[in-house]
């Protein structure tokens, strides 16, 4: 069993996004920390690994910038951390990245992906989505328990809409994974240690074989929303005072 985690650095979920007159969108100065959903894909990947008696392997796609993610994943104890990186990758889209992780997954010899449910600084999974199909592997989403997993098959809990299914299915297999699934470790001081004298292999697409497609989508600016003013008012008396006076102001702002 040889599990693959995809993850990358985000900026810390209190960081507030900035868009300079150029339409550039940027994160200031907040610090950047490993995709926090994809702690518990790491989590998940060093219990199954262990209890399979195999390897898990974390690869994040993209600049320098990933590295810190990589060694946190490392620190947590994977066995191996990649980097694939190439100045094609430069600003690009979501099925250049699900073409790259698809090449990356099957020269790593993957035959189970585990991901966070998205990644927090876009809000979206698309990228794990089209991996799936590129590779032609099913896809599993909020997986919330796996319940059984063998080097053919899993038989997993989802979380959908008003409850709960239980799906077993084939592998390989790409799932992403819910907060329910587990409670991740703390790095240890001593992987903290390890990690931070680890040198990661950076793949690039020629040594994967990959031609990226055309980019499909194009950003074509991004703007601050206006500032927006605010103001206050306590409303006192009797509550049937107040009530009368908040009707009052409802209709004042055409609310009502």
């Amino acid at each position: 069993m040889h599990i693959v985690v995809f993850t990358r650095s985000t900026p810390d979920t209190a960081a507030t996004i900035t868009v300079d007159t150029s339409g550039r969108v940027g994160w200031g100065d907040a610090a950047l920390i490993v995709n926090p959903w994809d702690e518990y894909a790491l989590e998940e990947a060093l219990v199954r690994g262990k209890e399979a008696g195999g390897k898990a392997t974390v690869i994040a796609i993209g600049g320098e910038i990933h590295s810190e993610a990589l060694k946190h994943a490392l620190a947590m104890g994977m066995d191996e951390a990649i980097r694939v990186d190439d100045p094609a990758l430069e600003n690009a889209d979501s099925l250049a990245y699900a073409v790259t992780a698809a090449a990356a997954a099957q020269k790593a010899g993957a035959n189970l992906i585990l991901a966070g449910k998205e990644s927090v600084d876009v809000g979206s999974d698309q990228h794990l989505v089209q991996l799936a199909r590129k590779l032609g592997w099913p896809y599993l989403s909020n997986v919330a328990h796996i319940t059984a997993l063998s080097d053919t098959s899993a038989t997993v809990v989802r979380l959908i809409d008003g409850g709960k299914q239980t799906v077993t299915c084939p592998l390989p297999a790409v799932m992403t994974v819910t907060k329910e699934i587990n409670e991740p470790r703390f790095p240890s001081f001593i992987g903290i240690r390890k990690a931070s004298k680890t040198a990661i292999p950076v793949w690039s697409l020629a040594e994967l074989g990959v031609s990226l497609p055309a980019p499909r989508t194009a950003v074509a600016g991004f703007r601050n929303l206006p500032a927006r003013e605010a103001k206050t008012e306590i409303i006192t008396g009797t509550p049937a005072e107040q009530a009368a006076t908040l009707v009052d102001r409802l209709f004042e702002e055409k609310v009502l």
